[in-house]
C-alpha cells in the first residue's frame, strides 16, 4: 500500500547551515499493517510523514500509495491518505459536529450528519459534540482530529503522536480504533514516543536516527538485534548505537 524509496530532505538553518532531515529512507507498509516509525526528536519522523501527506516536497526519492505515484499525481494520492498531525489545528469557533460534517461535505460524502455522529461516538466525543473546539481539552481535540481524518475512509492513515494529551481511557480508545482500522485493511504509519503503546499495536517498526534507518523489522527482530527485553530499552540501545 505504501512504498517509500530513497527519500531525502534537507533544510538550511542560518545558525547550523545545511541540515539533512531525511537521509535515504526506504520502507514499505502492507494493507492491514501498522508500521511504527520511531526515533528521537529531530530524527526526521514528522518530516517523513509530512512528505507522505504531500504537505512538503522531497529533494529526492519516490513514494507510491495504493499504486499512485506521489510526484506524478499528488492530488490523486490525497484521496487515499489521511494525516493526523501532532497539532490539533481545529477552528476554535466551530463545534466537533460542525467540523466533521464540514469535512464530510468537502469530501463529497452525502450523509455527513450520520457519519459525524458515528465517528464522534466511536471516539468518545459525543458528549462534547456541540462545544466550541476552542473550549475543548487537548485530549478531546485529539479525538475530533481523528474523526475528521476518517470521514473519507482513507486507505492509509498517517498518525503523528495520536494519543498525545489523552488520559488512560482515551489512549485505550484510540489504540483500539487504530487496531480496528488496520483490521479493515488500512495501512497505518504510527509515530509515537510511548513505546509501551507501540508494542501493543504495531506489526513492524522502523527505528530512525538522523534521518537514516537504524533497523527495521518485527518487534521480535528489534529486540534480538538490540539484545534487550522490551521495546523501550531496545529503542534507546539502537539509537545510542547509531550515535
Amino acid at each position: 500500500m505504501i512504498v517509500v524509496r530513497n527519500l531525502r530532505k534537507a533544510f538550511h538553518d542560518r545558525a547550523r547551515g545545511r541540515i539533512v532531515a531525511v537521509d535515504g529512507l526506504s520502507f514499505q507498509v502492507a494493507p492491514g499493517e501498522i508500521y511504527g516509525l520511531l526515533g528521537p526528536n529531530g530524527a526526521g519522523k514528522t518530516t517523513t510523514l509530512r512528505i507522505l501527506a504531500t504537505l512538503m516536497e522531497p529533494d529526492e526519492g519516490t513514494i507510491e500509495v495504493a499504486g499512485v505515484d506521489r510526484t506524478r499525481d499528488p492530488l490523486g494520492i490525497r484521496q487515499h491518505i489521511a494525516y493526523v498531525p501532532a497539532e490539533a489545528g481545529l477552528p476554535e469557533r466551530l463545534t466537533p459536529r460542525e467540523v466533521v460534517r464540514l469535512f464530510a461535505s468537502i469530501q463529497g460524502i452525502p450523509d455527513g450528519k450520520a457519519l459525524a455522529e458515528r465517528l464522534l461516538a466511536d471516539l468518545g466525543a459525543s458528549g462534547f459534540a456541540d462545544t466550541a473546539c476552542g473550549e475543548l481539552s487537548t485530549g478531546m481535540k485529539r479525538r475530533v482530529v481523528l474523526a475528521r481524518a476518517l470521514v473519507h475512509s482513507p486507505d492509509v492513515l498517517l498518525l503523528d503522536e495520536p494519543t498525545d494529551g489523552l488520559d488512560v481511557p482515551g489512549r485505550r480508545q484510540v489504540l483500539a480504533l487504530i487496531r480496528a482500522q488496520a483490521e479493515q485493511g488500512r495501512a497505518i504509519v504510527l509515530s509515537s514516543h510511548i513505546m509501551s503503546e507501540v508494542e501493543r499495536v504495531v506489526h513492524r517498526v522502523g527505528v530512525v536516527d538522523h534521518g537514516r534507518m537504524v533497523t527495521e523489522g518485527t518487534l521480535q527482530h528489534a529486540l534480538e538485534v538490540s539484545g534487550q527485553a522490551n521495546l523501550d530499552d531496545a529503542f534507546f540501545h539502537l539509537v545510542g548505537a547509531a550515535e
